[in-house]
């Protein structure tokens, strides 16, 4: 399978980035030849280096010589170097969604598309089809731990993809089968309305019934249930899943796992049946913790089942997954006190990971640092951010991560911390993104968890908590 006969070199401007990444393996293994440039270097394209990708550091319009098309994201301004040069002698430029949607050109495309928990659900179904024997292609936004990548291109005819409605990229795929997990206010900076967001997602599953697809909407959610009521007056295939009396496959006797089920990072996963037509599917034992990744499973499970493959298979490959980078990701164990990372930045994902987090700590502490990600989201949840923080014991809040923003006078970290519903010793905020760690290990102690939560650089702390730590068991 080829991306277009047309193409031979392609140049991709933020190529570091999850999404660039993924699109530039397949590209790589379709046979193209590819380069790329971003700000600094990393370990995503370092790989791409191992894969023959001429991979550099900084913006140099000479790396458009000789291209076929240029792939941007949403990130990279008009006055970028490459994209000047790229115009100046007129080279088609594409959209990281064009470019999504190019490698998939020829596929039974098979998207995850919501608000939250497109990752987990996009990596859940990868494993569990692998699992049946089928070789997916795949683009997820963060690496599968099975396979260390973040996107591979299959022997087989489907290809599961991160469907982002973030700026509408998810309109550009043509998928036969899709699952949204939920549709909530996010991105207004793209969308303008929830509304408009509303209306984005009908248009997708539109699109779908067009191409004679099927859809899975999980109905616990309350923009999820009103998706799938519009969908289905509008024709669409819509399976319906969730906890809900009215969903089509239904998940029941939920649990979390005894505790012997643990692993070594002391998580314990979720266990739950499905009924579907009044007949239970069999259980299935997942090592991830969360209520949220029992749905996010089921979603996967919805999809499979509608795909033609074995349940039994599904469940096998469910419970094998053992979870992707920068969600409930474990960084290390030292002294008694766990470090976790996870990529949350939305209120309703900071309150399903902290739960899911109250259930692996047991009789310990919560200590959490959370970044936000960009001023409008900031300014439109900062009460609701306080509220899901409140779930925590400590607190430790930075400021917002938007490089290049204009700020939003309110949008602040300071304001947000001033929000979470503990005592006032409980909560701090911290300007300096040096000096987090520190708080964090001072208030920490043997059985608790300590956890970086958000979308921008905080992900990086987690080492630094684990160095600091190593080091007071080191101090004489």
């Amino acid at each position: 399978m080829t991306a277009s006969n047309d193409l031979g070199r392609v140049h991709i401007v933020g190529i570091g980035g999850a999404g660039m990444s993924g699109i530039a393996r397949i590209m790589v293994a379709q046979g193209l030849q590819v380069s790329g440039t971003d700000a600094k270097d990393s370990r995503r394209i370092q790989a791409l280096r191992a894969l023959g990708v001429d991979a550099r550091i900084g913006h140099d319009p000479s790396m458009v010589d000789d291209i076929d098309a240029l792939v941007v994201s949403t990130a990279i301004p008009e006055s970028n170097p490459e994209r000047v040069a790229a115009r100046e002698r007129d080279i088609p430029e594409l959209s990281r969604a064009e470019a999504l949607a190019l490698v998939m050109a020829g596929s039974r495309g098979v998207a995850i598309a919501g608000t939250h928990g497109k990752t987990t659900t996009t990596s859940m179904l990868t494993v569990a089809l692998q699992h049946c024997g089928a070789d997916p292609s795949f683009a997820i936004g963060s690496e599968l731990n099975e396979s260390g990548s973040n996107a591979h291109l299959g022997s087989g005819d489907i290809f599961v993809v991160e469907a982002d409605e973030s700026d509408g990229a998810f309109l550009y795929l043509e998928p036969v089968a899709a699952v949204v997990t939920n549709v909530e206010p996010d991105h207004l900076d793209h969308w303008g309305t929830y509304e408009a967001i509303e209306e984005g997602f009908l248009q997708f599953a539109t699109g779908i019934r067009d191409r004679g697809g099927f859809l899975a909407v999980c109905v616990d959610d309350r923009g999820g249930a009103r998706l799938a009521q519009r969908a289905i007056e509008s024709g669409v295939d819509v399976r319906t899943y969730g906890e809900s009396l009215e969903a089509d496959y239904r998940l029941t006797d939920a649990h979390v796992a005894s505790g012997s089920a643990a692993d070594e990072t002391g998580a314990m996963g979720w266990t739950f049946d499905t009924v579907h037509n009044g007949v239970r599917l069999g259980e299935i034992a997942l090592r991830v913790p969360g209520r949220h990744n029992a749905l996010n499973a089921l979603g996967a499970m919805v999809i499979g089942l509608g795909l033609g493959f074995s349940g039994s298979d599904l469940r096998a490959g469910l419970a094998a997954f053992s979870g992707t980078r920068r969600r409930f990701d474990f960084k290390g164990q030292v002294a008694g006190i766990r470090v976790f990372d996870d990529y949350a930045h939305h209120p309703t994902e900071i309150e399903a990971t902290l739960r899911a987090a109250r259930e692996v700590v047991g009789d310990g502490r919560l200590v959490v640092a959370f970044q936000a990600h960009h001023y409008y989201r900031t300014a439109m949840f900062a009460q609701e951010f306080g509220d899901a923080l409140g779930l925590a014991d400590d607190v430790v809040v930075l400021e917002v991560f938007a490089p290049g923003e204009t700020p939003i006078p309110g949008a602040s970290g300071q304001t947000m911390a001033g929000n979470v519903p503990l005592r006032p010793e409980h909560v701090v905020f911290e300007p300096s993104w040096s000096a987090v760690a520190d708080h964090l290990v001072e208030r920490a102690r043997p059985g608790d968890i300590i956890m970086t939560l958000g979308a921008g650089d905080i992900g990086m702390i987690g080492a630094e908590v684990i160095e600091r730590l190593r080091g007071l068991g080191e101090a004489p």
